[in-house]
């Protein structure tokens, strides 16, 4: 299945390219969530009358990004959590808590743009924390595990 990227998408390619992509993926991710259309002469046709609104569009949603990239770089969280002997957490700090705490901070994130590739957070201490932003714009920010007095 051919289709044309309306919007950047990771490991497959940029706006206004025309992709090969299995027929499944295309049809329940790429066409459904705006990310593409059918690469027929007409829908091509289409996007090249649109292409200049649709690039407009692409560089305002990366603009935010890298905004939002500046607001959270020099971010240091600090988490307060139970813990037993040895430093180590009873359960553990996952991204929905991370999430959390940066949006008390006033900052907004989604925890899906919280990349954790170790697993959750289990010890105390300093931990670095990827956050993805956009396919183009990424950050770390500075978790500390603290104890909770009590």
């Amino acid at each position: 299945m051919e289709v044309i990227l309306l919007k950047k998408v990771e490991n497959l390619g940029t706006l206004g390219n025309v992709v090969k992509v299995k027929a499944g993926y295309g049809r329940n991710y790429l066409i459904p969530t705006g990310r593409a259309k059918m690469a027929t002469k007409a829908n091509i046709a289409e996007f090249e009358k649109r292409r200049a609104e649709l690039e407009k569009e692409a560089q305002a949603i990366l603009a935010a990004a890298e905004a939002r990239r500046d607001q959270l770089k020099d971010l240091v969280l600090t988490v307060k959590a139970r813990t037993g002997g040895e430093g180590k957490l009873f359960g553990s700090i996952s991204s929905i808590e991370i999430a959390e705490a940066i949006k008390a901070t006033g900052l907004e994130i989604e925890r899906r743009e919280i990349r954790m590739p170790n697993g959750p957070i289990r010890v105390l201490g300093e931990h670095e924390v990827a956050l993805h932003l956009h396919t183009d714009v990424d950050t770390m920010i500075k978790v500390v595990v603290e104890a909770e007095e009590g």
